[in-house]
């Protein structure tokens, strides 16, 4: 069997907590073993949750990130605890998405990143957020979100 070589990742196989905060989570890459390759990679977050910064109360979206890799993967479990830190966190819808794909394209510098927030209504309003960096290769093809709008009951 061949040797593992040490890892650099300080929360993938390691016991960690949910960070106090966004601010003070760390994601973390690996290497893409696919540098060359032009591919989509996606995240489907369904349970994301938020505290509104001016009630206090709990919000709720499902998040889908797609990236475009260069030469580095995002590492899931950092992501789970980042976005596990939003969970005690006030921020507004469109702050906690736009944060979102910035730190994580700040980290892993992709080709491409859309990040996708659907919100659940709130005051009687749902709210979609969209951000995206980056130019998509011509080459690749990016699949629809796969979240419908929001309809309420009918």
């Amino acid at each position: 069997m061949p040797k593992r070589k040490k890892s650099s990742l300080k929360q993938l196989g390691h016991p960690s907590v949910i960070p106090a905060s966004p601010g003070k989570a760390v994601l973390e890459r690996v290497a893409n073993p696919h540098p060359k390759d032009f591919y989509v990679a996606r995240f489907a977050v369904p349970e994301f949750t938020a505290l509104c910064p001016i009630t206090g109360q709990p919000d709720f979206a499902h998040l889908v990130i797609d990236y475009v890799p260069g030469g580095f993967l995002l590492e899931s479990k950092s992501l789970k605890l980042f976005l596990a830190s939003f969970r005690d966190h006030g921020s507004f819808h469109e702050d906690c998405t736009v944060t979102i794909g910035k730190r994580i394209a700040a980290c892993i510098k992709p080709r491409y990143l859309r990040i996708a927030g659907y919100w659940y209504p709130r005051g009687g309003i749902a709210i979609d957020v969209f951000w995206q960096t980056g130019k998509l290769p011509g080459s690749v093809t990016l699949p629809e979100t796969g979240v419908s709008a929001y309809r309420g009951r009918g």
